[in-house]
């Protein structure tokens, strides 16, 4: 019976320290999402801030009005192909089965 509680001891005091080490790693990893939100928070500020003075442009029409208007600009889909960004496509066809090839 001694045996296994001390048994049991130790695995309460691993579990323990296992839970103190990811409590300060969660609290770290909070500390970095909470600074990474203000950084977000000032660049879309800032973005805002600048886009409400731009005067509107002839084209798509994405500009953003002195008026107030604060939309971010919608981007142009149809600038570049799916290719040209790496996206989608491939250089080779998937090879066939030797089944399909001997039939």
């Amino acid at each position: 019976m001694d045996r296994l509680n001390a048994k049991l001891y130790l695995q309460n005091c691993y579990i323990m320290k296992e839970n103190e080490r990811l409590r300060k790693k969660a609290q770290l990893l909070n500390q970095e999402n909470q600074a990474l939100l203000t950084e977000l928070k000032q660049r879309l500020a800032r973005t805002a801030a600048a886009t409400t003075t731009t005067k509107p442009t002839a084209g798509n029409g994405n500009s953003v009005t002195a008026a107030g208007n604060s939309r971010a600009p919608v981007p142009d889909l149809n600038a570049a192909t799916p290719q040209a960004l790496g996206v989608g496509g491939h250089d080779k066809a998937a090879p066939k089965s030797k089944k399909a090839v001997a039939n």
